[in-house]
């Protein structure tokens, strides 16, 4: 396909590259190209789980990802924790970034961690776990994300620990992201969270960015798989 773009496809906390399988399938029927990487320590990578494991190392499965693959006018794509990672590529990728969305994501600014970030259960199981001196968080319920109810079962059993590190390191940033040209938000305004709701209605009265709102829960490529690659395609 002349016109086929290159999707990189990064997953948030606790899952892994098998979330995107339904999105990947849809943009590869069309003639795209995806990827859909596993970062280090989770779900089919959980073998290579160590205490250091950080926010850096998952960045640089993605950089790596995309110097030895040669990629270039990407659309990348950040899942929730995965706005963290994506926003750290961007400051070492940014000539090979076309588009940059953010999945009912984290935006972090300079210096932020994703425990400056978040709230509620999410929070509390980070602080939790750093006092208990343990290597990784467990993952949360899937119905506090509110999956949808077919999924939910599957999701709980393929969710495994994320390396704690990554939840604590602050991020340096010196604005690569903000310079990239197309920059979207999409909201999950069933599950709503604390964080994503004012980040979507702030990032809204940004010209600089394009904004979306699908009505279903946190995991949009489950829940809605066939609106998110629509979307993805638009942005693209």
């Amino acid at each position: 396909m002349p016109n086929g773009k290159t999707f990189v496809l990064v997953h948030g906390a606790w899952h892994g590259g098998w979330c995107w399988r339904r999105v990947a399938d849809r943009l590869e029927q069309q003639g795209h190209r995806v990827y859909a990487p596993t970062l280090t320590g989770v779900a089919d990578r959980s073998h290579l789980l160590t205490a250091d494991i950080s926010l850096a190392t998952q960045i640089t499965d993605i950089v790596n990802l995309m110097k030895w693959n040669d990629l270039t006018d990407v659309v990348l794509v950040g899942h929730s924790y995965g706005g963290l990672v994506i926003s750290g590529v961007a400051e070492q990728m940014e000539h090979a970034i076309a588009s940059i969305v953010f999945l009912d994501a984290f935006v972090p600014e300079n210096g932020q961690s994703l425990v400056d970030l978040t709230g509620g259960m999410s929070a509390d199981r980070i602080r939790e776990a750093k006092r208990n001196g343990a290597i990784a968080v467990p993952p949360i319920p899937s119905s506090v994300f509110k999956v949808n109810e077919l999924d939910a079962a599957w999701v709980d059993k393929m969710c495994t620990p994320h390396p704690i590190r990554c939840f604590l390191d602050a991020i340096p940033l010196a604005g690569a992201r903000d310079r990239i040209a197309r920059k979207s938000y999409i909201l999950a305004s069933v599950y709503a969270g604390s964080t994503f709701v004012p980040t979507h209605a702030r990032l809204t009265k940004d010209p600089s960015w394009r904004t979306y709102d699908v009505p279903c829960g946190h995991d949009v490529m489950l829940d809605m798989p066939d609106r998110l690659t629509e979307i993805l395609l638009e942005v693209a």
